[in-house]
């Protein structure tokens, strides 16, 4: 049995630098987000301790917390996509797929620019 070799295609650099820069600016503003998402969690209020007077305070903190904590993973995990994006671009690897080495369809990469794998790789993870 012989191994499919996978295959060295590179996009050139004049072509990355817009995605790089676009990339970059959505770490940005994803960043910044986090920390507004985490400065609104009622738990970093530190004068919450006294303010429990109302019965139901207690519950809108718990769900404000869990909302905060859900919306900031997902950011967090959208800042390590973007990073293992912008990895690829620097060794020349963006828009090529990590797991069978074929270009990415560009559609796919419009739509979810820090994608590191072609749809049937994706899907067969799925």
């Amino acid at each position: 049995m012989t191994k499919k070799k996978k295959q060295k295609f590179t996009f050139p650099q004049a072509v990355l630098e817009p995605v790089k820069t676009f990339l970059t600016e959505e770490l940005n503003k994803i960043t910044k987000q986090v920390a507004q998402v985490e400065k609104d969690d009622p738990f970093a209020n530190e004068d919450r301790v006294n303010e429990n007077a109302k019965p139901d305070m207690e519950a809108d903190e718990q769900f404000g917390h869990a909302r905060a904590k859900a919306i900031s993973g997902q950011l967090n995990k959208k800042i390590i996509q973007i990073k293992k994006a912008l990895a690829r671009v620097k060794v020349g690897q963006y828009g090529i797929c990590e797991k069978c080495g074929q270009f990415i369809n560009t559609k796919r990469l419009m739509v979810y620019p820090e994608t590191t794998k072609c749809v049937k790789c994706r899907e067969k993870e799925v």
